[in-house]
């Protein structure tokens, strides 16, 4: 029990350490100090479940209809292009509309469903969590729900550090060419998934 613990936490860090598009969103909302717990949260809660449908067998659905990965794929890539063009558009607007004030903070539900989109249009996500998670799990029963829940735990742990350590950094931002150029790095990073979606 206590190696399937250990193995589940450690195995959920591993997939989700890669600086990707949610952890890009999440990075720059800890940042932006914008809505930070929110955002953690439904992470979290994202990740938690999808590691639970996993386990559970939801790969046998996926099978079941070969049309769906497909479908995800190119609904990912359209996502990804629209939102980093947004996040160079921001650039080009100057340190400004980037200021870390929570007076100026976006909706939240705004904020939150973007954080979903990047959640659940990426394929990537499915693979990590559903797929490989559900298949390292089989090694560990009748303990396969203790891997779960410690991988689930990895992934609040990951996503609370990278929201609310973030802040950490805020000297560095406190210029308005700091604010530009992580917005274009976050731009640039959807654009590179992106790309590798398509691309198969």
């Amino acid at each position: 029990m206590l190696e399937a613990a250990v193995q589940g936490y450690v195995v959920s860090l591993s997939l989700i350490l890669a600086i990707g598009a949610q952890n890009a969103f999440v990075l720059r909302q800890g940042l932006r100090r914008e809505h930070v717990g929110w955002v953690v949260a439904a992470c979290a809660v994202s990740d938690a479940f999808l590691i639970a449908a996993g386990v559970a067998g939801f790969g046998v659905v996926s099978a079941a209809w070969p049309w769906v990965p497909d479908a995800m794929r190119w609904a990912g890539v359209a996502f990804l292009v629209v939102y980093g063009a947004l996040r160079f558009r921001a650039a080009l607007r100057g340190g400004v509309a980037l200021r870390p004030a929570p007076d100026g903070a976006a909706p939240l539900g705004r904020v939150l469903v973007t954080c979903l989109m990047l959640t659940w249009a990426n394929p990537h996500v499915y693979l990590d969590t559903v797929v490989l998670m559900g298949s390292i799990s089989t090694q560990y029963a009748p303990h396969e729900w203790v891997f779960a829940a410690a991988a689930a735990l990895g992934s609040f742990s990951f996503f609370t550090a990278l929201g609310f350590g973030a802040r950490l950094l805020a000297p560095v931002f406190a210029k308005a060419a700091a604010w530009v150029w992580l917005e274009v790095g976050v731009g640039a990073t959807m654009w590179a998934i992106a790309a590798g979606l398509a691309l198969g």
